[in-house]
């Protein structure tokens, strides 16, 4: 997994055989399709051509039907889809500029008499992978009383262009067997966004369009093609921010939004990533110390990490390990910054994290260095790496100094070594990679605060070190028809992880000014892992 932007916590699916679908008639029961536009548009009626949403907008957007993109392994909600392409202006900004193409798929309800508002999903990232997620999101049940609609960012894998960087993927697979911010380490990472980018724009790709702003038109846009007078949308990490985005600027036609392991566009930031992992791992030590077995086997467990860090950091391991996913042994390097980002990343199991950190303590470092190893097997051309840099370098780094970062970071973690704490978790030099990747600067566009009487949930983990549950409460407190849940001992996107959360969700989405949280009441985490000394 690159180590870049809030990543999923869940496990991916993986990719498959082409599953074709022709977009057929609407199912009965289906929110209704474009009547309207049909008869007052003319010659365009019916084909799903809308102006395209957005301030200055002169281009007009369409929705194409077409097979249903294959995937690297079956996806078998796509067997009974409607999917197709939604075409916009890759730049907005720019009239008869060239256009691309999204990737929908919509998915039908199971229930016989679904509701006629569907709900629309937004991925993580950026630049996760979105068909990937369906069958999370199936097994969770977004689309037993309503349809579901997904579509692929863009930039994102089944979008044209495709903005993946199979570059960055090999180098973040052979970054486990090097220091994780030595000068080498950060030469090579930056050959290799030097090397797509340059790819990437000899291929005509305009690297500024990919961003929150055109990413959430796109969506506005998609709604109004497949002729839905109301939807729903549930976005997750940084789906959760474009969703907010996509609310300010066009409310038209959001009936409710639910938005898990919160990222606040007003606030993500190289420096907020440090207090999202102290946010996350402060959750777990309480919850060890409130254990009676788990705080006598492991006493003082943030020390304990906190002296493996340093002690790490100042004299690295190196091993040869088999990858969990199986293969022949890799170098692994075990330093500092290696072990608050496998912490982060979600690595390792968070039942398992005390004895991991016991164990490395006593010098037995295989659960930390087998969740390093993990990376070095990468699914090349998956995440669009160039969405992610796009998104990361106009919205989140602009605006903070690295003097900021290293600040945060030592507020976050104090006593660790300054070399771990000068780069976020998970977004290591990325002031070196904004400048080579050179977009302009969109903090003044992207980081407003949410505003709106749409009804919004907030679902977050506890155990989240990617996007600290506090977030969500402060800024619930901000809009008047807002519900915030909090699940323990879950990490980073919550709803596949958690039964408690599928049910609050559904709950939600039949009744959006007054769901039922009533499960999340008495709800503990699982306990913790109590290895033999």
């Amino acid at each position: 997994m690159a180590e870049h932007g809030f990543r999923d916590g869940a496990a991916a699916a993986g990719a498959v055989l082409a599953l074709l679908a022709a977009l057929g008639p609407a199912p009965a029961g289906a929110a209704p399709r474009n009547a309207a536009t049909a008869a007052a548009t003319g010659p365009a009626a019916g084909t799903g051509i809308a102006a395209a949403a957005g301030p200055g907008s002169a281009a007009v957007s369409g929705f194409v039907p077409g097979p249903c993109p294959g995937t690297a392994e079956p996806v078998a909600a796509l067997a009974t889809a409607r999917c197709g392409f939604l075409e916009v202006p890759e730049n907005r900004a720019r009239p008869g500029g060239r256009t691309i193409r999204l990737a929908v798929a919509v998915i039908p309800a199971t229930s016989a008499k679904p509701a006629q508002d569907p709900v629309v999903f937004m991925s993580g990232g950026p630049g996760g992978d979105t068909f990937d997620d369906i069958p999370f999101l199936v097994s969770s049940g977004l689309n037993r009383d309503r349809e579901l609609i997904v579509m692929a960012q863009r930039g994102n894998l089944h979008s044209k262009p495709d903005l993946a960087c199979p570059e960055l993927d090999r180098f973040h697979a052979a970054s486990v067997g090097l220091p994780s911010y030595a000068p080498r380490t950060q030469r090579l990472m930056l050959d290799a966004v030097t090397q797509c980018r340059d790819r990437l724009r000899a291929d005509g790709v305009d690297l500024g369009a990919y961003n929150s702003t055109e990413n959430a038109a796109d969506f506005a846009d998609l709604r109004t093609a497949l002729g839905i007078e109301q939807w729903n949308v549930y976005g997750h990490s940084y789906g959760s921010n474009l969703a907010m985005t996509y609310l300010r600027l066009h409310p038209q036609g959001i009936r409710a939004v639910a938005l898990d392991s919160f990222t606040p566009p007003q606030s993500v930031s190289l420096p907020f990533a440090w207090a999202g992992a102290r946010e996350g791992l402060d959750y777990l030590y309480r919850a060890c110390e409130a254990e009676t077995r788990c705080k006598s086997r492991y006493p003082d467990l943030e020390r304990t990490l906190n002296d493996q860090v340093r002690k790490l950091e100042a004299r690295p391991l190196t091993l040869n390990v088999r990858p969990p996913q199986g293969g022949e042994p890799v170098k692994v390097v075990l330093d500092g910054g290696a072990l608050l980002n496998v912490l982060v990343a979600k690595g390792i199991p968070f039942v398992d994290v005390p004895a991991a950190i016991d164990e490395l303590a006593r010098g037995r470092p295989e659960r930390f260095a087998r969740a390093r190893a993990a990376g070095s097997v990468q699914a090349v051309g998956r995440t669009a790496h160039g969405l992610t840099h796009s998104v990361v370098c106009s919205e989140w780094v602009p605006g903070h100094s690295a003097p900021d970062v290293l600040e945060a970071g030592r507020r976050a973690f104090p006593g660790l070594p300054d070399a771990v704490l000068a780069q976020a978790p998970q977004l290591a030099f990325q002031d070196e990679v904004c400048r080579v990747w050179n977009v302009p600067d969109r903090t003044a566009t992207q980081r407003v605060a949410p505003v709106g009487s749409v009804p919004t949930l907030f679902l977050n983990g506890t155990f989240d070190m990617k996007t600290g549950a506090s977030w969500a409460q402060k800024t619930a407190r901000t809009l008047p028809h807002s519900t915030a849940v909090q699940i323990p001992g879950i990490g980073h996107w919550a709803v596949p992880q958690s039964p408690c959360a599928q049910k609050v969700l559904a709950s939600f989405l039949s009744r959006p000014t007054a769901p039922d949280t009533g499960c999340v009441a008495g709800l503990r985490w699982e306990p913790f892992t109590i290895a033999p000394r």
